[in-house]
Formats: C-alpha cells, structure tokens, sequence
C-alpha cells in the first residue's frame, strides 16, 4: 500500500463533481463503502442504494437534471492515520443559481470529515461527515428546512 495524498484528495473533489451535476447514483456509488452522517443528526446512511436515495430526497434537481450548484471544496488536508488509513477534513462552499429564481450566492457552507481506507489497491471512503456552519437561502437547493 501507498500513501498518496492527491488520489485520496481527489474523491473529495469528485464528490462536489457528482453532486453538482446532479448524478446521484455516482454519489451513491462513490460513498458505497462509507457511513454518511451529518453533525446534530443521529442517522447513518449506509451502502450505494441508500445513500442515493437520501440525496434524491433531499436535493432538488432542475429540468437540465443538476441541482444548479457549484460545490466549492477548499483547505483540504489528508493525513495518513497509523492504522493504514487516512482522515481529511476540508471546507466546503455551495454557491447556487436558478435563472429567474435566484441569483448567484453562497446557500450553505461548512465542514466536510473524511475517513479512507485501502483495500484491493485502491483507497475507499469509509466515513463521510458533515458539518454545517453558515445556511444562506436554501429553498431552492434543498427539498426539506434545516433546523
């Protein structure tokens, strides 16, 4: 096994990737091997089907099939844990526009808590963590209210 910092550091990019064009069955299967969790919230989501459905439930989608946000993904830091995994954490900010609704801003930004492990040669997230820090108008990103 090898560390490699970029290749771990590129799922947590390829995550705003897949969120942002609204493919949830690739954020499905990227956090396949994870549990979901968001901070203040006492659910796991695990396995492909279900983490797909929770981001269909939870995330409204356009005519063009995208949630029309750009998931901004910065301050990432990986860490090699002793254990042969590895943790990162970053800073994440969701700008959205939906023409004739709302223009550009920043709707919600926060933390994102990951955890990797290696295994048949190649690293998988294993925990996905998510702390929200600032909400901005979220009616038209997400299908349900925040607390």
């Amino acid at each position: 096994m090898s560390f490699d910092r970029p290749a771990i550091a590129e799922y947590i990019y390829r995550y705003a990737e897949l969120i942002d064009g609204g493919d949830f069955a690739g954020v499905g299967e990227l956090l396949s091997a994870a549990v979901v969790t968001f901070e203040g919230d006492d659910r796991a989501y695990r396995g492909e089907d279900k983490i797909r459905r929770l981001y269909e439930r939870s995330t409204r989608r356009y005519p063009n099939g995208t949630p029309m946000t750009k998931h901004v993904v910065t301050n990432v830091i990986v860490a090699e844990g002793e254990d042969g995994t590895a943790e990162s954490r970053s800073y994440f900010t969701v700008l959205q526009a939906v023409p004739g609704e709302l223009a550009l801003q920043p709707v919600i930004a926060g933390r994102y808590r990951h955890r990797f492990e290696y295994s048949n040669a190649q690293w998988r997230i294993s925990a996905f963590h998510v702390i929200v820090d600032l909400l901005g108008e979220l009616g038209s990103h997400l299908l349900f209210e925040l607390p």
